[in-house]
């Protein structure tokens, strides 16, 4: 098990606790080693939401020893205007505003902007302008949160 993998699944019962979201893990090797976390709360994700995951997975990882040598641990939100990246995302940010750009139109459209409603098999569904709109998963060339 890679160590993304590993870190996921001690992260899991940390952020349920709380009702946050994993968002994200990112393990850059290069230079400094850092391990970055991105969480989400529905609610608004704060510093302490942050700090307290920090805390908790920081001890966890001394404890297990998963990474071996040095490394920096960063645990923030998302950010505003994050672009969503895996199937995970289209759940956990529903209900949120999104811009959504495809490789190709549909409805002769390529660009949509709406709610997030949800994915529904391969589909990412939104609602703009009253109406509810499926655009495959395969199709989308960029989506991100609209503020």
């Amino acid at each position: 098990m890679d160590i993304i993998e590993r870190v996921k699944e001690l992260l899991i019962p940390i952020l349920e606790e709380k009702e946050l979201k994993l968002v994200d893990i990112k393990f850059i090797k290069e230079g400094k080693p850092v391990l970055r976390i991105y969480i989400y709360n529905p609610e608004g994700t704060s510093i302490e939401n942050c700090e307290f995951v920090s805390r908790r997975i920081g001890t966890i990882l001394d404890v297990e020893d998963l990474i071996p040598y040095s490394y920096i641990l960063e645990v923030s939100s998302p950010g505003l205007d994050r672009k969503l990246k895996n199937k995970e995302e289209y759940e956990i940010f529903k209900g949120r505003d999104v811009k959504i750009f495809t490789n190709e139109p549909i409805n002769e459209k390529s660009f949509f902007k709406g709610k997030l409603l949800g994915l529904e098999n391969e589909d990412v569904k939104i609602e703009e302008d009253n109406k509810e709109i499926k655009i495959p998963l395969e199709k989308i060339n960029k989506a991100q949160l609209d503020f």
